[in-house]
């Protein structure tokens, strides 16, 4: 769940504007499986969507999909059962996440969409120098992806009414250790008046 309008303001220790002409929006897992946590965020999540895309930048889906490789034992070990398999309703992309014809849409099987995936060498050969991350689960996908993000040298602006998880504690906890070492935080109402700015930094 995300928090209340402005609370991450408190966790603020930097503040900057996205520049759309080398950012990237990455919409994390907004698929069948967490269609329950991604509910209440929708109508961020489209927001955020058609900002960016309205300013230009390249919007890049994820969704995940557990595999049987090796480096996804770990999660099998975590979550046992709680699979999202290929093919299935759990692993498609919710109607409501604003994914439009050309849109790169990356299949990842652990928290990081870097992983493995070729996500970094699309977003290289798009520009992109700098990140928005928005989706779910905060503390999970998207943190994790944020902090992949931030030590393969891009700038990272990580949402805090775009993304949600299974507590406000969780949500919170990650919004203030973005905060504190990896990525400038945003919301809808901050995207609006960076992305509209004649200016870029």
């Amino acid at each position: 769940m995300p928090p209340p309008a402005t609370t991450y303001t408190r966790y603020e220790t930097r503040r900057r504007d996205p520049d759309p002409r080398r950012a990237a929006l990455l919409v994390i897992d907004v698929q069948g499986h967490f269609a329950s946590l991604a509910a209440p965020i929708m109508p961020a999540i489209a927001s955020t969507v058609a900002l960016c895309r309205a300013a230009g930048m390249p919007v890049v889906y994820t969704r995940h999909v557990d595999r049987d490789a090796p480096r996804g034992r770990p999660l099998r070990e975590w979550w046992g059962r709680d699979r999202i398999d290929a093919g299935t309703p759990a692993a498609e992309l919710l109607p409501g996440a604003g994914r439009a014809e050309g849109d790169l849409v990356v299949e990842k099987g652990t928290y990081s969409a870097f992983a493995g995936t070729g996500l970094e060498e699309a977003l290289r050969r798009a520009g992109a120098e700098e990140v928005v991350v928005a989706g779910v689960m905060t503390n999970l996908c998207c943190e994790t992806t944020a902090r992949d993000a931030f030590v393969r040298g891009f700038r990272v602006f990580f949402s805090a009414d775009a993304t949600a998880t299974a507590t406000r504690d969780l949500h919170e906890a990650t919004l203030a250790n973005m905060a504190y070492g990896f990525a400038y935080i945003v919301d809808c109402e901050r995207l609006q008046a960076a992305l509209g700015k004649p200016d870029k930094q």
